[in-house]
């Protein structure tokens, strides 16, 4: 219960909040009954309703929890949530506490599956460069195994120099156009793909089917005899996280196992979304929850299903200096769906602002006090 009361509301949207509530708790048992696991997590929410504490209800979209209006110029929160860090509540945790990082083996698979176009080094064998690096832009896919397979011209240079010589270099980003953008360096020998005997005739007819929804033109070359498909067998994997953030060779093993997130399709558009409109949300984020004073400049550049990456810069202790640090700001559970991914972020909004206008909880615990947040990079040079 606020200590703090909110401004009385009208009965009609009193009525449209607890309408979008029903269809949310409608939805939360959709989710619930699907999940044999979930049990515990619906045993724990009818608890929490019957003592009258806000309970945080997984959802299948935004607006089921969220509604805003307008009262004398601020956001007026018309449904209170907070989320149940109990062992009944499904999270992803490393050693007890909620783990809001995608591990490094995730992050490289991921990166590698959400590209569909790289650069390709290959050894230069012509004249007067032979043994100098020479980078090709190529499209690709991934197999099962995140083994990239490229459609290639046996004219094409690239192509020759890898009938001389194997070794090859393929580098690959996200989307993201700034320098703090996760990239992979998938180091390895190519192979020519001959149906049969290198690759079944199942994997084969997959591999082109794959190609051709990824990349729309193959239907047009792929049956030529001019076209082959090769394979990028991994020997070496080497993974940056960003600008002075991480950077570290996968071992192959674990970057096979690996699964992209589930978020990686829709990460890049997300992010800039949040950027180019949710700036004054992400100042209060980085205010309240970050303790962050003197911004200069603030964004997002990273989300997966369990949080995301803000990079603050404010000024420095010096003149004219300014600090850079970047945050993970984590999810209390894992997100499943884009939706999911929109809820969270607006729960941290809600909570960064409910704190700046000093509404507390029954615990006393300021509003977004449960919120995992860990700083992964700092400027050391004390400027940007």
């Amino acid at each position: 219960m606020l200590q703090q009361s909110l401004p009385a509301t009208s009965t009609a949207i009193e009525l449209k909040r607890n309408m979008k509530l029903t269809c949310a708790l409608v939805g939360f048992l959709v989710v619930i009954l699907d999940n044999v696991n979930g049990f515990s997590s619906l045993k724990t929410f009818i608890q929490k309703s019957t003592n009258e504490k806000a309970t945080f209800v997984r959802h299948l979209h935004t607006e089921s929890l969220f509604l805003s209006s307008i009262n004398d110029g601020r956001r007026q929160s018309l449904s209170v949530v907070t989320a149940d860090n109990s062992s009944d509540t499904i999270m992803e945790t490393v050693n007890g506490d909620i783990n809001v990082k995608l591990s490094t083996n995730e992050k490289a698979r991921t990166v590698a599956s959400t590209s569909t176009s790289g650069t390709l080094c290959t050894i230069s064998c012509a004249d007067g460069i032979e043994g100098a690096p020479f980078g090709s832009f190529v499209d690709y896919v991934l197999n099962d195994e995140g083994n990239p397979i490229f459609l290639m011209n046996e004219m094409s240079l690239h192509t020759g120099n890898i009938r001389d010589n194997n070794q090859v270099t393929l580098f690959v980003q996200t989307s993201f156009s700034m320098q703090d953008v996760s990239r992979c360096s998938i180091t390895g020998e190519v192979e020519k793909l001959e149906r049969g005997v290198n690759i079944d005739s199942d994997a084969m007819d997959a591999m082109r089917m794959r190609y051709s929804i990824t990349h729309v033109y193959a239907d047009q070359v792929m049956d030529s005899p001019k076209f082959h498909f090769y394979r990028l067998n991994p020997s070496k994997i080497y993974y940056v996280g960003g600008f002075g953030v991480q950077a570290t060779w996968v071992p192959i093993e674990d970057y096979t196992n690996a699964e992209p997130d589930i978020l990686a399709k829709e990460a890049a558009e997300i992010v800039s979304k949040l950027n180019r409109e949710s700036y004054d949300d992400l100042v209060l984020t980085a205010t309240h929850l970050l303790d962050y004073e003197e911004i200069e400049k603030l964004r997002v550049t990273n989300l997966d299903r369990l949080g995301l990456d803000i990079r603050v810069t404010k000024r420095g202790p010096r003149k004219n200096t300014l600090v850079t640090d970047v945050f993970r700001v984590g999810f209390r559970i894992p997100v499943i769906s884009v939706e999911d991914a929109k809820s969270e972020i607006q729960k941290i909004f809600q909570e960064a602002w409910e704190k700046g206008q000093g509404y507390t909880w029954d615990s006393d615990e300021p509003p977004g006090s449960d919120v995992p947040i860990i700083k992964i990079a700092e400027d050391s040079l004390g400027y940007e």
